[in-house]
Parts: C-alpha cells; structure tokens; sequence
C-alpha cells in the first residue's frame, strides 16, 4: 500500500528570505528617520502619506527583487549627494560627485544620455546576429542605470528645493521639466518589469523609442525655456493632493505609451512579409508622426538655432528607413503575437486602473483648490477622453473578446490622445492647468 504525502504550499511570508526582511528593515529605518527629521515640515496628510508609502515599498521590493537594488542604490546615492551639499548648494560647482554626478541636473543629463545609449544597443541587437542577446542585454543594463539616475536627480532635486527657501521646497512633479522626467523612469520601469516577466528583450527597442523622444523634448524643453531652474509653486499647487494626483497620472501616460509601443511591433510582426511598400502603414504613420514633431514646433525653432529639430527629424527618418528596411529580421526576434497582445493588454489594465485613480483624485484636488470637482477646463476634458478611449478597449476586449490587429491599432492610436492630452493641451490650448506651458 503506497502512502501519498500532500505537502500544502508554504505561506508568502514564509518564502522572504533574509535579504527580504532585511529590506524591509532598512525601508522602515528610513521612514523612521525621514518622521523624526522632517515631522514637524509635515502636515497630518503627508504623514499619513510617508506611513502608508513604507508598506506600499516593502511589498514592491518583496513582489519585484530588482527594486530592492535599486531602491537601495538610490537612497545611498540621494543620502551621499545630501552629505556632501552641506547645506550650501553653490558646492554643486565645486564639489567633483556632485558637480558631474550627483546633483539634480548632473543625474538627469546622465539619465538622458544612458536612455539614448539604452535605445541603440536594444537596436543593434535586432541586427547583430548571434551577438544580438549580448546587445540587448547591455541595453536592459544601461536602461537600468537611466532609471536610477532618474531616481538619484529626482530625489536630490527635491532636496535642493527645501535649499533654496522654506516656502520653495516641494515634490519634483511640479511642471513640464520634471514630469517629463517622472515619464521617462516610470514608463522605462515598467518596461523592464514586463521584460523580466516575459523573459524578452526585444520589446525594448520599440519602448526605448518613445522613452528617447520624451528625453528629446526635455533636452530641447532645458535648451530654450532654462527649465531644470527650480521656481516656487503656483498657489493651487501648493497641496498635498499633487503628491497623488500627478505620479498616478503619469503611471496611465507611461504604461499607455509602453502599449502603444507594443502594439507598434505587433504591426510589424503582422506586416513584415507585406512587400508592397505603400502598404506597411505602420510605419510611414511613425515617419509622419515624427515628422510632424518639427512642424508642431516650427514657431520655437530659431529659439534653439534651428538645428535641434532638423537633426530630430533626421534621425526619425533614419530610424523610420532602418524599421522598413529591416522588418523581417526585426518580425523574427519579435516574441509570439500571444506574448506582445498580453503586454499591450496588461500595460493598458494597469494604466487604466491609475488613470483613473488619478482622474478621481483630480476632481478631489480641484474642488479643494477651486471649489468645483469639474469645470471641463481643456485638460480635464481631454482627460475625459483619454478615459473613455481605454474604458472603451478594455471594454471590447473583455465583453467582445477583441485581439489582435484592431486591438493593435486601437491602442497605437491611444498614444496620439494621450499624447495631445500630455502635451498638446500644454501647448495648443489654456486653461486651469497651464502651469507647464511652452
């Protein structure tokens, strides 16, 4: 008679092993020590906020390993860059880590140059044969190293906000500047979540690009408007609410972004035998979409010699050629049609669900600031139609099963309303919200 032993699975806390806990400790010491520092620069909401963030971070480092490293590396950098201000933001000149490091503009122009180098090597591996996976994996390491130089100038452009006056310190998601930045790690992370979930990298070329595009704006943002300077807030921003309102916002604007990318080499992948050129519209829209870029700006070009936007359009173009020209090698590294409809699918749920987060947090915000929870300002509105624009794909998707080629088109198409309500609201249109205007 044989005996069958049923072994019931372990609990989830009893599979943290000890770097876990020891995480978790190290999460706690901080909030502990940020209370007992800074508590009395705290209103009741932030510290309910910072108490609620230490759960919220331990169980994303439990959930995701790579972000204990990276929250981690992070914190040392952001604390070693505090140390060595010492309270005197002139020593940014001086000082060699924070002068070419370290500081909030040294990180972030670091950050820039990481995510463009990031999108080539992802680039290159599409062409490089049996070295392609060595290429890509330089790609996902240097994409990691944009995130946390990202991180690293955000945190400490925080701080030297507080430097500079009492009633100047706050968040760095405040204006045109800083969300562009916030974009960039929080659309690059979650690429690289599904990255490690999927155990693909030959999304990252695709994502990488609309992550470049924005680090492209925001070069060109700094050139002419000086914009990395820290201002003050307006009085409607000076809440507690923005803390909110704008990171889950741009979780919506970053996971759209990444889905609409996705979708993009789904086109592709769909496309690549197509031999009648006219007929690959996927990518002649990308050129057009590009191109439209210089002409969007053509009243701000002299501003930046001119040169800035002819060279973007010239390496649109180059990347547009190189797409057309090479689409049957990229189709083939592509992952199946079933892994990219999931991400497309999955990065839209997500977004979706924080957008919405968002919107309702808004309508909060501005009956606190204004006295009314909608006014259909420019910006609310086409907030709206971002909404109902995914409500409406997640809708066919779930009731009417919808795949494949039309939830492709659908979600690229998604990019262009939600890149209208991001930026074009900003520079076509004004309003209540015109606080990152160009």
């Amino acid at each position: 008679m044989t005996t069958t032993t049923l072994t019931l699975n372990d609990s989830w806390l009893s599979r943290r092993n000890a770097l876990d806990w020891v995480f978790a400790l190290l999460v706690l010491a901080g909030a502990v020590f940020a209370f007992s520092r800074y508590h009395g620069a705290m209103d009741y909401y932030e510290q309910t906020i910072l108490v609620a963030a230490v759960p919220a971070a331990v169980w994303l480092g439990w959930f995701w390993r790579p972000l204990r490293v990276l929250a981690i590396v992070v914190a040392a950098a952001a604390l070693l860059a505090i140390a060595s201000y010492q309270g005197d933001l002139a020593r940014a000149d001086t000082v060699f880590q924070l002068k070419y490091f370290l500081s909030s503009q040294s990180a972030i122009l670091w950050m820039s140059v990481l995510f463009f180098m990031s999108t080539i090597f992802y680039w290159i591996g599409f062409f490089s044969g049996r070295q392609g996976d060595a290429m890509d994996l330089i790609g996902s390491r240097l994409a990691w190293a944009a995130v946390t130089m990202a991180l690293i100038g955000t945190m400490v452009r925080w701080y030297e906000s507080h430097q500079l006056g009492p009633d100047i310190g706050h968040i760095p998601v405040s204006n045109l500047y800083e969300v562009f930045v916030l974009f960039c790690w929080l659309t690059a992370t979650f690429y690289l979540y599904f990255e490690w979930r999927y155990r693909t990298r030959a999304l990252g070329a695709f994502v990488m690009l609309v992550v470049s595009a924005a680090v492209g704006f925001l070069l060109w943002y700094t050139l002419v408007r000086d914009a990395h300077e820290i201002q003050p807030l307006v009085p409607a921003l000076q809440s507690w609410w923005m803390k909110l309102h704008v990171p889950a916002n741009f979780i919506g604007y970053g996971t759209f972004s990444l889905a609409a990318m996705v979708a993009f080499a789904y086109l592709i992948k769909e496309q690549a035998g197509e031999t009648r050129w006219y007929k690959l519209t996927p990518i002649w829209l990308l050129g057009v979409a590009l191109c439209f870029v210089p002409v969007a700006f053509r009243q701000r070009v002299q501003e930046a010699g001119g040169s800035y936007w002819v060279g973007y359009a010239a390496i649109s173009a180059l990347i547009a050629a190189g797409i057309l020209m090479g689409r049957k090698r990229i189709a083939a590294r592509l992952p199946a049609n079933e892994v990219l409809d999931d991400v497309m699918y999955k990065s839209i749920t997500v977004g979706f669900a924080f957008f919405t987060i968002a919107t309702v947090l808004g309508a909060l915000w501005a009956a606190d600031a204004w006295g009314g929870y909608w006014s259909w300002d420019p910006k609310e509105t086409w907030a709206l139609i971002v909404w109902l624009n995914y409500a409406a794909w997640l809708h066919m998707r779930l009731v009417k099963g919808l795949r494949g080629t039309v939830a492709a088109w659908w979600a690229l198409g998604g990019l262009a309303v939600t890149t209208f309500a991001f930026l074009g609201v900003n520079m076509f249109l004004s309003g209540l919200h015109s606080y990152g205007t160009l």
